[in-house]
């Protein structure tokens, strides 16, 4: 007899059989967890398990995971799905009967049926979980044609593309914003034939209280949920004579891009992606780990501020566009909370557009700012009224890492074997401070590196806060500077954040600093990067790459890096003078709920 690992110490073992195989498991789990200890492959559809974030979707919609149940008292087998249905002492289970593969066929022959035909110009062509699952069970003509869903596009947003044309009603999207980031936004609409998942009435998504934080497209297996594409936008302005397009990259891209052309999960490509950059023909390539050293002398200055002037307390970092957006719907009461400071590729934009200019003899209204983002609300963000400049976007396109992966292979490159070059200068230096802005902990340790030294006046010996390190979704720690005991939170994932923000709201818990990501793990699982399809062990190693980065840098303290003391010296001023206020920071507003 086989024994499958025990994971349930405290509960039962029982016996059952799968394909004539004995095995001996926990009592409670369903059949395809034991088929998954077992090694034997089940296919599913609406099926996702997020171990990593304890939450597993178990609707049971799409009927892919069908297998046989042997009734020896009735000799008449029954077809379950195994996704839901628990495994009971002696149970007998068969996974590959040709009624059971016949079932699972005809499953996917219906969901097809009602889906449309277009693989070769959808976005999600070669990602998507459905047409994959239609080659694996040999689906080759579907049997049932006649009418279809019929629904427009919803466009409305920067962010997000609504087709629910290619909804399969798994309903992956709704555990996610719900239960997993709290949104509320998607909810199952209509019955029958023409049901989907949406907002509430289907209203617009621009209309609705969407972070966009991309979560929802990260999980969904079709095309019903993807980012709008600004591709052409970008290849348009690089064919344009008249304009300088400059490029920036976030952290977390970096150790992401490789997966796009089958490289291990956590490789950093630095160096390749730099080079393929200049080779589609931007004017200039930088680094958006400046904007963070920027923002990271604003941020630390603002909450030295706050501590030395009796401000409002805990300062919370704003970096991420999704949960700027989530607490102005959700908690507009906290809105004094949040640093005022613009988030890196917006800062960057800002410097782009005035100092960079000025210094190179460029108008200004013929430069061209592209954001390489691993977030899709980043193309939100970018739209905000209060963030522009003399009438000038601080970023004018935001493509994600996934699009700038289908630009490289449209412009033939050989990524994996492209040699390494640098960033371009001045604004080029950066440092490892900045690099880990792409991991949950990652901002608040980078401030609180500068504010040790600004605050004590001594050497920081050791850079790393290993106290805020890890991949907790919601974590507590206290830093000692000097005489000061700073009580640190954190969260990723909007769930924690509400989890966070309601023991502040409600004098639960007193903290002097909070850092949240709306993407659970950060910015390297962010709704545009490549899709990890919830397997978080690829988070994790995106988020090791990360950390090494960081230790492979030569300066690792944003006050340290010369060029950003060079832009205050010469632009700027001091770190959180009226000149900073005015270029780098901005305001929020409260939302209205819906």
């Amino acid at each position: 007899m086989t024994h499958v690992q025990q994971t349930h110490p405290a509960k039962k073992m029982i016996d059952f059989k799968i394909n004539h195989q004995y095995l001996r498991v926990p009592e409670g789990i369903t059949i395809l967890e034991a088929a998954h200890k077992a090694r034997v492959r089940i296919p599913t559809l609406c099926h996702l398990d997020l171990h990593d974030i304890k939450m597993v979707n178990q609707t049971a919609s799409c009927r892919v995971c069908m297998v046989e149940l042997i009734d020896e008292k009735t000799n008449r087998n029954k077809l379950v799905p195994a996704c839901v249905t628990t495994i009971t002492d002696g149970m007998e289970v068969l996974t590959h009967t040709l009624t059971a593969i016949t079932a699972r066929r005809m499953a996917v022959e219906l969901l097809l049926s009602n889906h449309p035909n277009e693989c070769f110009t959808c976005p999600k062509n070669g990602e998507c979980e459905l047409q994959a699952l239609a080659a694996e069970l040999g689906v080759r003509h579907i049997r049932w044609e006649g009418e279809r869903m019929n629904y427009p596009k919803d466009v409305s947003s920067e962010a997000i593309v609504k087709d629910a044309n290619k909804c399969i009603y798994c309903r992956r999207c709704e555990t996610m914003c719900n239960k997993v980031q709290t949104c509320g936004i998607l909810s199952g609409i209509g019955r029958g034939f023409e049901a989907f998942v949406g907002p509430a009435f289907n209203i617009p998504m621009v209309e609705s209280s969407c972070t966009y934080c991309g979560q929802c497209v990260q999980v969904c297996p079709t095309a019903a949920l993807t980012e709008i594409n600004h591709t052409d936008k970008v290849w348009e302005a690089l064919n344009d004579p008249d304009k300088y397009v400059i490029v920036q990259t976030a952290p977390a891209i970096r150790v992401a891009i490789g997966e796009i052309f089958d490289m291990e999960p956590g490789t950093i490509a630095t160096g390749q992606l730099v080079t393929a950059l200049k080779r589609i023909g931007f004017n200039a390539v930088f680094d958006t780990d400046f904007g963070a050293d920027l923002t990271i002398m604003e941020e630390a200055s603002e909450l030295i501020y706050r501590l030395q002037n009796n401000k409002t307390l805990p300062i919370l970092t704003s970096c991420c566009p999704a949960w700027v957006k989530f607490i102005e719907h959700q908690f507009p009461e906290l809105l004094e909370v949040p640093s005022t400071c613009k988030s890196p590729h917006i800062m960057f934009g800002t410097i782009v557009k005035t100092y960079y200019a000025e210094k190179n003899g460029i108008d200004p209204d013929n430069i061209v700012v592209v954001s390489v983002m691993p977030c899709i609300a980043k193309k939100a963000e970018a739209k905000r009224p209060e963030l522009t400049k003399d009438e000038h976007n601080n970023v004018d396109i935001v493509v994600t890492t996934r699009e700038l992966g289908l630009m490289i292979k449209e412009a033939g490159l050989d990524f994996i074997n492209l040699p390494s070059s640098e960033y371009d200068k001045p604004l080029g230096e950066t440092t490892g401070a900045s690099v880990i802005f792409g991991t949950s902990g990652g901002v608040i340790e980078a401030a609180l590196r500068t504010a040790y030294e600004w605050l004590t006046g001594e050497e920081l010996q050791k850079v790393e806060f290993e106290q805020l390190r890890g991949d907790g979704g919601l974590r507590k720690a206290t830093v000692q500077i000097g005489d000061k005991m700073l009580r640190i939170g954190i969260a990723s994932g909007l769930g924690n954040a509400r989890t966070l923000l309601e023991e502040i709201r409600d004098g639960k818990n007193q903290y002097e600093a909070i850092e949240i990501m709306a993407c659970p793990g950060g910015c390297i699982a962010g709704g545009g990067q490549p899709y990890h399809h919830g397997n978080f062990e690829i988070v994790r190693k995106r988020q090791e790459a990360i950390y090494q980065e960081d230790k492979n840098k030569k300066i690792r303290k944003s006050h340290e890096n010369s060029e950003i003391q060079k832009i205050y010296q010469e632009y700027l001023g001091q770190p959180f003078s009226d000149t900073a206020h005015r270029l780098l920071h901005t305001h929020f507003e409260e939302r209205e709920r819906i």
